[in-house]
């Protein structure tokens, strides 16, 4: 499984525009990937905050995900004021999700999209998930 947090801050005025972007792409990734457990945008406290958790079932469907045509061609990096992504690990027996994987493999048979997302977004695993994962 694979989960990310983005952290997001939308640029004034983009709100409804970020919102409406949003719809369509959560609407897209639930009817079209089978490999989705969870893909939900939230406002945050602060203006123009926004927050996007993602989890799949591996590294692949996230890839599959990233260079989806409704997800990859969308103009929503142009609301972008601030962006972050962050892997997120859930806490067994505190969450229905499992471990997240960090990193995928470049592969030779993918187009080079789908190859430069691998690189993009592959972290080495925290190590101090690992410590926590053995207890």
């Amino acid at each position: 499984m694979s989960t990310l947090l983005a952290h997001v801050t939308i640029k004034a005025g983009l709100e409804e525009h970020w919102e409406s972007i949003a719809k369509r792409v959560f609407l897209s990734t639930h009817e079209n990937e089978k490999g989705c457990n969870r893909y939900e945008y939230w406002r945050g406290s602060e203006d123009r905050t926004y927050y996007v958790l993602l989890s799949f079932e591996s590294f692949d469907d996230f890839m599959t995900h990233q260079v989806a045509d409704y997800h990859h061609n969308t103009d929503f990096r142009d609301c972008f004021d601030s962006f972050k992504l962050e892997w997120v690990d859930p806490i067994s027996g505190a969450s229905p999700l499992q471990e997240s994987v960090t990193s995928g493999v470049i592969d030779g048979e993918k187009d080079d999209l789908w190859n430069q997302y691998v690189k993009n977004h592959s972290n080495e695993t925290p190590k101090w998930w690992l410590a926590q994962r053995a207890k």
